[in-house]
């Protein structure tokens, strides 16, 4: 169960492939044929796709609207003809809070997506935003599945270093810091926010960023903080997915800070060039000190928990011959 995969619609070819040319990153091709091809190699049964751009310029909140209903929609149609291989994450044109509460609702109610997407940051604002907790209440009252997707942070990136390669992973950390800071996470328990990426560089130094609790800016207003352990508890009610991530380094810190139940297999396709995925996905199943059953959970088990539709279909035949996936 792949709880990150990317869907690129036709209508968006072009619009990708111009982000990454920007970000330095090679650019991506998509069409459904191509993604049941590539899972089932995989051995996955199930992908559930999002969009992972920029849905427009900042400065045109009336276009993010259309594109997202629009990605959302052609996206819905997929899952619709094949909810045996397809799940949906949807798109919302944040920081456009009024625009994304309609989205949400839209996709969660009449197109029954599984969950919705939002970028690490909004045109450079992070999702601790106090502007953006109307969004998060309503979430948290549907007991939503957010997908927090890297982007490029605001600023100069690393030189000579592709975005997603660095600037990425630290930009998922920013976010999820800057959330966890300003209390979201605790508030809003019933929301299921999915870190990708092994959660960037959270795991490695969740005990230097608890320190931020002892600290004044560390409380606001309407969350008055608490102590280091409070703080690393928070950081845990993230979920991870192990996309791009099964390193024999990140993989054994991602194991040691997040609760064996909060892991989920991610593919990152097709942003990730097949032949590096692959070599990711025989990292993460040949890990030796696997516990009895957690490559079972983290590879299907805990996904099924997360999102209970996606074990209601039968399994590929390549899964039979592979349980753990």
């Amino acid at each position: 169960m792949d709880v990150h995969q990317h869907v690129i619609p036709p209508a968006r070819a072009r619009a990708v492939t111009g982000r990454a040319a920007a970000i330095g990153w090679p650019a991506p091709a998509w069409d459904e044929r191509s993604a049941i091809a590539m899972m089932d190699r995989r051995s996955i049964a199930t992908g559930v796709l999002s969009y992972a751009a920029p849905l427009a310029a900042p400065d045109d909140p009336g276009e993010a609207r259309e594109v997202a209903r629009s990605v959302n929609e052609f996206t819905a149609e997929l899952v619709k003809n094949r909810p045996d291989r397809f799940g949906h994450f949807a798109a919302l044109p944040l920081p456009d809070v009024d625009g994304a509460l309609a989205e949400a609702a839209h996709a969660l109610d009449q197109l029954h997506a599984d969950g919705v997407i939002v970028l690490s940051n909004a045109h450079g604002r992070y999702l601790g935003d106090p502007a953006f907790e109307p969004l998060w209440a309503e979430l948290d009252a549907r007991s939503a599945v957010v997908l927090v997707h890297p982007t490029a942070p605001p600023g100069t990136p690393v030189p000579e270093v592709p975005a997603p390669l660095a600037d990425f992973p630290y930009d998922t950390t920013r976010t999820a810091l800057h959330m966890t800071v300003r209390g979201v996470p605790r508030r809003h328990r019933r929301m299921r926010l999915v870190l990708p990426h092994a959660g960037g560089f959270l795991p490695y130094a969740a005990h230097r960023f608890a320190l931020a609790a002892r600290l004044p800016t560390g409380a606001t207003a309407d969350d008055p903080g608490g102590t280091p352990e409070d703080f690393i508890a928070d950081l845990r009610r993230f979920y991870f997915d192990t996309a791009f991530s099964a390193g024999p380094a990140a993989l054994p810190s991602l194991l040691a800070f997040a609760a064996p139940e909060r892991i989920l297999y991610g593919s990152d396709f097709p942003m990730v060039p097949a032949d590096w995925g692959t070599g990711f996905d025989t990292a993460l199943d040949e890990y030796p000190h696997w516990e009895p059953g957690r490559l079972h959970a983290v590879n299907r088990g805990n996904a099924e928990l997360l999102i209970p539709r996606l074990g209601t279909h039968p399994r590929t035949p390549q899964e039979i011959v592979r349980p753990d996936r």
